[in-house]
């Protein structure tokens, strides 16, 4: 018992250690967790800000470029004006028309087109050089100025001016579009390794993504809901492109962080017990090799000595001793000689026979009773006929190794019930004791090795029932019920033939 209990010591030691290993372990990977998903958020707040930024700045830029576009619109109007002058100035005014010559000589931006009164181009002015030379790209552009409203009729005279927005300001057009283009996309690539969505105005159409995979796109509408119920919006008011919003995620290093303890001990859990598999399979093949040595070993120690007792009685026969004492004699003979049996046959193949079970046990109670103390009460209760296939040695050993453990129990003064029955197809034997019972945390721990409750016994009887019944006869072995002080019931169950 002394030796069971240090055992179960060290694995409650050892269960204690792994669980402070497992706790460590995952306290220590949740601190990094936690300190990364910081650090992360940090760079996150950063970015959004750097974006607010970014998009005030092309706002800001915007409205420069809308100033620069009323600024040209009121030269477009004066130069206008001054043309209309001038077509209004009758041959000897005396109106100065000075200003108005400047004024339109001073045009150095703005595209011009003066048509004739046949439709053909007189002149024009800051056009392209390519495009001055090319009637078709002049009467092109003639066509979409008329078309636009860009077009000054006068009243006398059958002339006709087309203007157009200036070089200058289509070219910052241009770069003001090629800036809302590099804004975007570098907002949303320089997103700190997070996955990022660019939503429309709608948040229901994906305008761009970065670091998301090909099989989370195949669901747009789960993926926006899943990212919008994380951190909140990034709101970007752009011009040429209206309102758009940014969703972001926790990146896929963060992800991976927070299940990667688990993931290790599971593969540590994995590994130790296929090693604890390994070796516990090496521990009981070296446990039975011991075993089936010392059983053999026995059961030849024991060979000599019968075959000398044996003559003995015969000597005594022959010398006319009391027949009664020479029966007994041989009785006990026959057990030895059954011990010698049941130790010869541990680790081979036993030979199971179909007998009487019914028979077998009356007949091993019949011979254990008179052996037993005599305030020890047998109750037999067997149903007759019961056939099933075992071996009467190694079944022999169960029942006496169950009987003798009741009679301990009880310190040999007690009621022992046998009672043996058919049930779900099996034979079943109950063996109920009124003995000082056993806990109920040790009902599985009786059937191990080294486990007793003796001064002097070992802890092997019931391990070696335990393998006789389920390894060698395909049967099960159990503590039915046991109460403290109300005694205790083993059941053993054999299959039998159909």
């Amino acid at each position: 018992m002394q030796q069971f209990a240090q055992k179960q010591r060290w694995k409650v030691a050892l269960f204690v250690a792994g669980a402070a290993i497992v706790g460590l372990t995952l306290w220590y990977s949740g601190t990094i967790a936690r300190t990364l998903r910081k650090e992360e958020q940090l760079k996150v707040q950063l970015w959004s800000e750097a974006i607010v930024q970014r998009a005030e700045l092309v706002r800001y830029t915007e409205r420069l470029f809308e100033s620069l576009r009323e600024e040209e619109r009121s030269k477009a109007n004066l130069l206008i004006e001054g043309y209309r002058l001038l077509e209004a100035q009758r041959p000897g005014s005396n109106c100065d028309v000075t200003l108005n010559a400047a004024v339109i000589q001073a045009n150095q931006t703005i595209p011009l087109l003066v048509q004739n009164e046949r439709g053909l181009i007189e002149f024009t002015l800051n056009l392209p050089l390519e495009m001055s030379q090319d009637s078709a790209a002049i009467d092109s552009l003639a066509r979409v100025l008329r078309d636009r409203g860009s077009v000054i009729r006068f009243d006398r005279g059958a002339s006709t001016v087309y203007y157009d927005e200036s070089t200058r300001f289509r070219e910052l057009r241009a770069v003001m579009s090629d800036l809302i283009k590099s804004f975007i996309t570098q907002t949303v690539i320089n997103s700190a390794s997070i996955p990022v969505l660019l939503l429309d105005s709608t948040r229901t159409k994906l305008v761009r993504t970065e670091r998301i995979g090909l099989s989370e796109l195949q669901d747009t509408a789960a993926l926006i809901a899943d990212f919008s119920t994380g951190n909140p919006p990034i709101v970007l008011d752009l011009p040429e492109v209206g309102r758009q919003y940014i969703l972001y995620d926790e990146s896929m290093v963060l992800k991976q962080l927070r299940f990667f303890p688990i993931i290790q001990l599971i593969i540590i859990a994995g590994f130790l017990l296929f090693a604890y598999l390994i070796f516990s399979t090496f521990r009981r093949v070296e446990q039975n090799r011991v075993w089936v040595g010392m059983a053999k070993e026995t059961a030849h120690q024991l060979g000599t000595p019968l075959s000398a007792l044996l003559a003995w009685v015969h000597v005594l026969e022959e010398q006319g001793l009391d027949p009664e004492i020479i029966v007994e004699l041989n009785k006990d003979l026959d057990r030895l000689q059954t011990v010698a049996d049941r130790f010869s046959k541990i680790g081979s193949e036993p030979e199971l026979k179909r007998l009487d079970l019914a028979d077998f046990v009356q007949d091993s109670i019949k011979y254990m009773k008179p052996r037993m103390p005599r305030r020890v009460t047998f109750n037999v209760d067997v149903a007759p006929g019961l056939q099933a296939k075992f071996s009467p040695p190694l079944y022999g050993w169960v029942l006496e190794n169950l009987v003798k453990n009741a009679v301990d129990a009880m310190a040999g003064d007690g009621t022992l019930t046998v009672h043996l029955s058919r049930q779900n197809g099996h034979a079943t034997l109950d063996i109920t004791d009124t003995g000082k019972g056993i806990p109920k945390s040790q009902h599985r721990s009786v059937f191990e090795p080294g486990f007793t409750t003796k001064k002097r016994g070992w802890g092997l009887g019931l391990s070696l029932v335990k393998r006789i019944v389920e390894q060698y006869h395909g049967g099960k072995i159990f503590v039915l019920r046991s109460e403290e002080g109300a005694g205790t019931t083993f059941r053993v169950t054999l299959p039998l033939d159909s």
